[in-house]
């Protein structure tokens, strides 16, 4: 990952909420296979002029909003995997190259000191951001440090000290739970303090949150686990949650804010099981001025484009 040090020309800064979808790709044009065709999904068919991504048309763009492709088997053959792809999104560096292959769903234990070491949140704690992790975690997840089975995202906020919102936060509408929802705070771990919220409720925290700094970061990984039970039902029930949930997001997105949604590989765009080599989805939400940075092509220039609009890469 490069430097986060002011360029020499700096781009004008900008708040940055990263929104990160687990297993999420571009698909055929298909509704007998693609969720994404058969989803009532007006929230996101309104940012795009009424298009959604698609194999043939990755990228349609409507106001201010544009989806984009990534690249996410980073020039290693296989399927793409959680783990590596996270990883990639998170330090810029190509770890399924690094580590000889695509690995997943739990970051390869040999790379997390490269993800703890030089994830995005701490260059930009660094380099003097206010950075947030909106997900909330039971009080002293994960455990023992050596635990394997704790994804990217949350290594990466521990490492930077960020890992602090558990059901209190919940409580206060000052996190979101990582389902989007809080049902499983309520009925698995007995939170029966935490309320209920609707996506688009949990939506509104976010974006509230995305004002109170200059990073926000937040995971999703119902779309994964939704595309690896296979089935139409359970993927169009995923993205459904999510489009609702962007609608609260952009509801109370301030205006000196850009949305950044990503993913790290693809799966639930295509029902007839596992992942795929497809696209990742990405989408922008923002100003679209002149001086915007590209759009990411691949997972490892995610951090690339944060940097830039924070106006310190």
């Amino acid at each position: 990952m490069g430097s986060l040090s002011p360029p020499m020309s700096a781009l004008r800064p900008r708040r940055v909420l990263l929104l990160f979808l687990d297993g999420v790709g571009i698909g055929p044009e298909d509704p007998e296979v693609n969720p994404f065709f058969r989803a009532r999904l007006p929230v996101l068919e309104n940012l795009l002029s009424g298009k959604l991504p698609s194999l043939d048309a990755p990228a349609p763009m409507g106001p201010g909003t544009r989806a984009f492709p990534m690249d996410a088997t980073l020039g290693v053959e296989g399927l793409p995997q959680s783990g590596t792809g996270q990883i990639s999104l998170l330090t810029g560096e190509n770890a399924p190259r690094i580590f000889g292959g695509h690995f997943g769903p739990w970051p390869p234990v040999r790379l997390r000191p490269l993800l703890e070491e030089r994830n995005l949140l701490r260059q930009a704690q660094e380099s003097g951001a206010r950075v947030v992790f909106a997900n909330a975690y039971p009080e002293g997840y994960p455990g023992a440090s050596d635990s394997r089975r704790v994804a990217a995202p949350a290594l990466a906020a521990r490492s930077a000290g960020l890992l602090t919102r558990d059901h209190r936060a919940l409580a206060r509408r000052e996190a979101v739970a990582s389902e989007i929802v809080n049902d499983g705070w309520r009925r698995v771990l007995g939170h029966f303090g935490v309320p209920r919220v609707s996506p688009w409720e949990a939506g509104q925290v976010l974006g509230r949150m995305a004002g109170e700094a200059d990073l926000t970061f937040f995971a999703h990984f119902t779309t994964d686990l939704a595309g690896h039970r296979g089935g139409m039902v359970g993927g169009v029930e995923a993205l459904e949650r999510v489009d609702e949930f962007l609608g609260g997001v952009l509801e109370r997105l301030p205006g000196d804010a850009d949305l950044l949604v990503v993913s790290d590989h693809g799966n639930l765009e295509d029902v007839r099981g596992g992942h795929t080599r497809n696209p990742a989805l990405g989408l922008r939400v923002g100003s679209g001025s002149a001086d915007d940075p590209p759009d990411p092509l691949d997972l490892t220039e995610v951090c690339r484009v944060v940097a830039r609009l924070l106006g310190s890469g």
